[in-house]
């Protein structure tokens, strides 16, 4: 048992991972990639002073050149970009941590400035409210391209192909993000897929595609034991509400399924990210319950809600977000009680190394293990 009375900072095992504690580094956008998707050489930096997380999860990595919706985000479908990871996984492996790649396709949430002109792709033709981030600056959404029915498969390849490449990177399992309202999200949603064809309609419909995702995606690994999802129902990300007529329907049918895949956890967005916890209408522990894996909690979490939660049962494991962003040594700083550094907003994206792997910890400089 821990210091503090919990298991929060004891070893964990799920599935075939021991885990040194419960604390996950949840994924964050960081904008530091070339426009060809490469991670900066100062990444195996960033993510090894922090690799005394139980489980580090990256940054959302894009499966393909169509999945782009942000600038300098990271890819993981290149040669080049596969050995720029290595050397991330390489870092984390030699500092003692465990890493997962998250798989990212945005769909609507894009812009024609990240496809050299072309729409964005989407379940319909709807419009998302508010702005893409580009290399010219931030851009109003446009209305995207509805898929047709026979491009959907090749996107589902496309994610087994980028699942592939996370294995050559050195990853330990991966991440698929079916969260916030990007590409697997719209599709779920009675909202934003307005489809009469195999991939609409109803829910059962609607789940197809995501689950034919999971199922490309745990193939590849070989088995669901080193693959996780990410949802988030009770977001209204991109500033719309509802994206759902009934989230606990719609979302207590996708975990069901999900359970079926023998998936490593679930990992979710307990209310709206930056926003708020756990909103009206939404029991969060029903799918705790109906999951058979690992549920990792996440969305405004201190030591003490971390501690309690973990102590309830009502998560497996707690993930940590911006806290990571100042402070290399967060799981340190929770464990003793330290105070913890706060990251001016100028700094969370884009730039250099600077605000990003030249954070101290609370004794100085980070010692890393080469």
């Amino acid at each position: 048992m821990s210091p503090t009375g919990t298991p929060l900072f004891e070893p964990v095992t799920i599935g075939d991972l021991t885990l040194k504690n419960r604390i996950v580094m949840a994924p964050l956008t960081r904008s530091r990639s070339s426009d060809a998707g490469i991670p900066p050489e100062f990444a195996a930096e960033y993510y090894a002073q922090r690799a005394t997380a139980g489980l580090i999860i990256s940054e959302a990595t894009n499966i393909s050149a169509q999945a782009r919706g942000y600038a300098l985000t990271p890819g993981i479908w290149t040669a080049e970009q596969v050995e720029a990871w290595q050397h991330v996984t390489r870092a984390v492996h030699a500092n003692g941590g465990i890493m997962f790649l998250q798989l990212w396709h945005t769909g609507r949430i894009s812009h024609p400035d990240l496809h050299d002109g072309a729409l964005p792709v989407a379940p319909s033709a709807i419009a998302p409210k508010g702005q893409a981030f580009t290399n010219s600056g931030l851009k109003d959404h446009v209305t995207p391209r509805a898929l047709e029915t026979d491009e959907i498969p090749a996107i589902v390849a496309d994610y087994a192909h980028a699942a592939q490449c996370a294995k050559d990177a050195g990853f330990d399992g991966v991440e698929i993000h079916s969260a916030n309202n990007y590409l697997l999200d719209q599709f779920i949603r009675d909202s934003t897929n307005k489809r009469t064809d195999r991939y609409g309609g109803s829910l059962e419909n609607r789940l197809r595609f995501p689950l034919e995702v999971v199922a490309a995606v745990t193939k590849v690994w070989g088995g669901g034991h080193r693959v996780g999802l990410r949802l988030s129902p009770g977001t209204t990300m991109p500033g719309e509400t509802p994206l759902d007529s009934n989230p606990m329907a719609t979302y207590g049918a996708y975990v069901a399924e999900l359970a079926k895949s023998n998936l490593l956890y679930i990992h979710d967005i307990e209310g709206i990210t930056q926003l708020s916890r756990a909103p009206d209408g939404i029991d969060y522990m029903a799918f705790r319950k109906a999951f058979t894996g690992a549920y990792i909690a996440n969305n405004n979490y201190t030591r003490e809600l971390a501690e309690s939660t973990i102590a309830e049962g009502k998560a497996d494991l707690i993930s940590f977000g911006r806290p990571f962003i100042a402070n290399p040594d967060l799981v340190d700083r929770l464990r003793t009680g330290a105070p913890l550094a706060d990251a001016p907003k100028p700094y969370w994206y884009g730039g250099n190394a600077n605000g990003y792997s030249n954070w101290p910890g609370m004794n100085g400089p980070i010692a890393l293990k080469s």
